[in-house]
């Protein structure tokens, strides 16, 4: 995808790995909030304390397990600027898609489609919840940005699924001591 341009602009190259197509298989997430504010709530005593946008952000995560066939989210956290998830893509799974009525130009349609089919599905599924996090928010007039990408890792084999499963589950507890704490200039 390197040079790649969409409508002659420059296009950022995907920090997805090349030889990979995002499609199968199991992966650790890690998306944050623009410059790292907590939009999501506060950690007080080793608890989560969600403000009405995080408990958004996770009630949403459950609802990703009924709405798509194909993915399923093996384990997340909802930290106050952050988001953790263990996704598992299937594409042995048939997914039932609706077709959708557009006023958009043909021609641009199928390129956004090409450029979708590269992301992969993983891609397709984050971008989903992000959109629909920032739609909540921007619905309930609070203010909100997400990072602009996402941090992927494929999850090779079971002992390292246990292992981002443990930091997943302990994060909320190691909070004092996470990378992710601190907002950014």
């Amino acid at each position: 995808m390197s040079g790649d341009l969409f409508r002659n602009k420059y296009r950022i190259d995907s920090a997805r790995a090349d030889w990979h197509d995002y499609n199968h298989g199991y992966y650790f997430i890690t998306i944050c909030t623009n410059k790292r504010e907590h939009f999501f709530g506060e950690i007080h005593d080793h608890k989560m304390a969600f403000s009405t946008l995080g408990n958004f952000a996770n009630s949403y995560i459950d609802k990703i397990n009924v709405m798509y066939k194909d993915v399923q989210i093996l384990s997340h956290v909802v930290m106050p600027n952050h988001v953790h998830l263990i996704v598992d893509v299937d594409n042995t799974v048939k997914r039932y898609t609706r077709k959708r009525k557009t006023k958009n130009n043909i021609d641009t349609n199928e390129d956004m489609s090409k450029i979708s089919k590269r992301c992969g599905r993983l891609s397709n599924i984050v971008s989903k919840y992000k959109s629909s996090v920032t739609t909540f928010a921007l619905k309930n007039d609070i203010p909100f940005m997400w990072q602009s990408r996402f941090h992927d890792r494929i999850i090779r084999d079971y002992k390292e699924f246990e292992n981002v499963d443990n930091y997943i589950k302990n994060n909320v507890f190691n909070w004092n001591d996470d990378e992710y704490r601190h907002s950014l200039p």
